[in-house]
C-alpha cells in the first residue's frame, strides 16, 4: 500500500508540474505529458481503490 501512495504522490507531481507549464508558458508538448500523466494517476487512483477496499475488508 504504501508503494502504491508513493507511485500516486509520483504521478501526480509529474501532472502538477507539467499542468503548471501548460497554463503558465502554454507548453503544448507540456499538456501533453500531463494528460498522459492524468491517465496514469487515474490507474493509480483505481488500484489504489481496490486495495483500500481489500484491507477494509479484513
Amino acid at each position: 500500500m504504501e508503494s502504491l501512495i508513493n507511485a500516486i504522490n509520483e504521478a501526480y507531481e509529474a501532472f502538477r508540474a507539467d499542468a503548471v507549464l501548460q497554463q503558465e508558458k502554454n507548453n503544448k508538448a507540456a499538456g501533453t505529458r500531463a494528460r498522459k500523466a492524468s491517465l496514469e494517476l487515474e490507474k493509480l487512483m483505481k488500484e489504489f481503490r481496490k486495495v483500500s477496499l481489500e484491507q477494509s475488508k479484513q
